[in-house]
């Protein structure tokens, strides 16, 4: 969860993985995907910021949970892959039909 504020001052909790849409009107939008929308005070920068925290605290507690060593290469190993060996063939383009 990430915690935002409303504009009038409490803050609350959101389940980054319920979030469609984040705009900036100037008020930042949070829309879910149920269409729920909440006014924040943060920025979108911010927001943006909190998710991608989120999601490396998740990717942490999950390597940490399996025991599988360094969390900081290991994430890092695995979510850019190298192109060289052959169990990840680097991808293509898919050509355009007229």
């Amino acid at each position: 969860m990430i915690v935002v504020t409303r504009l009038n001052g409490p803050q609350f909790a959101v389940n980054p993985d319920l979030l469609q849409r984040i705009e900036s009107t100037p008020d930042t939008i949070l829309t879910l995907i149920d269409g729920t929308k909440y006014i924040v005070a943060e920025s979108v920068e911010e927001i943006t910021e909190l998710v991608i925290a989120y999601r490396a605290r998740v990717v942490a507690a999950t390597m940490e949970l399996t025991g599988q060593g360094d969390t900081t290469l290991a994430v890092i190993s695995e979510l850019r892959p190298d192109a060289d060996r052959p169990e990840h063939p680097p991808l293509r383009s898919v050509p355009e039909v007229d």
